[in-house]
């Protein structure tokens, strides 16, 4: 990264409400932040915005911190690390808002407005019959006390809403460049409900201000709200709040899913507690979601984080969609597995053998070594790490439990299968090297040269009898480390699966 490129003034954030579990689209804007702090030497705040006390929930919440450490993501400011903008959970900053809120109120920036809900329905439709636009009238813009007077009578509660200016609002977007909204388009909008309790419109801007957030990236969905929040940013400047600068906002691409539909977080592949489950590795994941509007260069799709914060320029990411593709996904994922280290490929596939029961909480060093032997005959077939179990978990599984999968049996051990396991026990009884080339030679002189069976369909059975499975990693060198006593032991227990002929 060139020096001319460094700028510790930068300040971005990442703020996600503690709603249900983390989706990929929260993870690529988390990851944009990231990398945009990070190559500019700047500071990541990691903010959480519970403010909505009926759909956050403290796991949720703890989900977050847990999926960001996952991740990888490390930030500057935020939960447990704290900064001089604490508290970083919107929940306890309460009074700050109520604060703020006052006084814009005092300085004319925003009003009590009095309608109801059936009363801005009614006038919404009559906007529209009529061909005009339909958001709020700022019919209680300048009410009279008169007028207050009777609303409070009826016991009418207000909501608190902020005065957009009249006149056009315009900044110039770091991915679509130049974005203006006309006045008619942006109508006044609430700050704080009824209750008192402050909304996002408010909270997410103002925060902004007493952090000195620089730089605002985040998803296209949003790009309406924001000459909302320019004109709040000017607001907040005129009473004192923040150091008076607006940030520069850039807004991501939309990420699309089945159907050419916009991917929700509702939809399935959307979920990241799918991928961390499937095993894929943090920073496969994160090479493909940074691809989702970015790229390294045009002929390489493949990157470490590294590599992406070395790169990362915001003028970089189109604006266009970007299409979520799992294929894709998943192939960019496998390339990272073979990448991984011997020992660091062994220590990541530990919990996949271990949520099924394979190994114990704390494997023993023959476990491992076991794990260790078996780890380089399955890393260059391995999309996901939670493969290792159908391909290696009849190394682990206890002898007693040990069965052979039902479809694979009845396709593969049938008559035929007979006179093929026979002589395989028969020749592996007499070996002497139970290693995998003397097993191969032995195997292949009593099958091929002795019953004239074509190694495809001699070594099948063979295959299905000891892994339990037609596909596995390869065969000779997996009996090896199931040791003769056991391969035997399966190969006669599969012959009594055979139907008589």
């Amino acid at each position: 990264m060139a020096n001319s490129e460094l700028d510790p003034a930068v300040r971005v954030r990442f703020c996600p409400s503690p709603t249900g579990n983390p989706h990929v689209g929260l993870v690529r804007t988390a990851l944009f932040n990231w990398a945009f702090a990070r190559h500019h030497g700047g500071t990541l705040v990691f903010r959480i915005e519970d403010t909505d006390a009926a759909r956050d929930s403290e796991d949720s919440y703890n989900q977050l911190l847990d999926a960001m450490r996952w991740l990888g993501f490390d930030w500057d400011e935020g939960p447990e690390i704290g900064g001089p903008h604490a508290p970083y959970r919107q929940s306890q900053r309460m009074e700050i808002y109520a604060d703020v809120a006052a006084r814009l109120k005092a300085a004319g920036h925003a009003y009590d407005c009095y309608c109801s809900t059936e009363e801005l329905d009614a006038r919404r439709e009559a906007a529209r019959a009529a061909g005009k636009p339909s958001g709020y009238d700022g019919h209680c813009r300048a009410l009279t006390a008169d007028q207050v007077e009777v609303y409070r009578q009826e016991g009418r509660q207000p909501i608190v809403r902020f005065k957009m200016p009249d006149h056009p609002l315009t900044f110039d977007d770091l991915v679509r460049g130049p974005v203006s909204f006309d006045p008619k388009d942006v109508p006044d909008y609430g700050i704080v409900r009824a209750s008192g309790a402050p909304l996002y419109t408010l909270v997410n801007p103002v925060d902004d201000a007493l952090m000195e957030i620089t730089h605002v990236l985040r998803g296209e969905d949003l790009l309406s709200s924001t000459p909302r929040q320019i004109a709040l940013y000017a607001a907040l400047a005129e009473i004192g709040v923040g150091n008076g600068t607006t940030p520069r906002f850039g807004h991501l691409p939309y990420v699309m899913g089945e159907g050419n539909k916009k991917l929700s977080k509702r939809d399935p592949q959307a979920s990241l507690n799918l991928y961390r489950e499937r095993g894929f590795l943090p920073e496969g994941l994160l090479n493909y979601l940074a691809l989702l509007g970015w790229s390294l260069s045009a002929d390489d799709d493949h990157f470490s984080m590294d590599q992406l914060v070395a790169a990362f320029d915001i003028a970089d990411v189109n604006a266009n969609p970007a299409r979520f593709d799992l294929k894709k996904c998943e192939a960019i994922n496998a390339r990272h597995v073979r990448e991984l280290a011997p020992e660091e490929f062994v220590r990541r596939l530990v919990p996949y053998l271990q949520a099924p029961g394979l190994l114990p909480a704390e494997p023993t060093a023959e476990q491992l070594e076991l794990l260790a032997a078996v780890a380089p005959l399955t890393q260059e077939r391995m999309v996901v790490l939670s493969e290792i179990v159908p391909m290696a978990g009849f190394l682990f599984v206890d002898p007693a439990a040990f069965a052979v999968d039902p479809d694979d049996a009845a396709k593969v051990l049938t008559a035929d299968a007979r006179p093929v396991l026979e002589a395989s026990i028969e020749a592996l009884e007499a070996l002497g090297d139970f290693t995998p080339e003397p097993i191969q030679a032995v195997l292949r002189e009593a099958l091929v040269d002795g019953l004239g069976i074509k190694p495809k369909f001699a070594f099948t059975p063979l295959r299905v009898a000891v892994t339990g499975r037609r596909i596995s990693p390869p065969l000779f060198e997996s009996m090896e480390l199931l040791g003769r006593p056991e391969t035997l032991r399966r190969l006669r227990a599969a012959l009594e699966l055979v139907p008589a002929s």
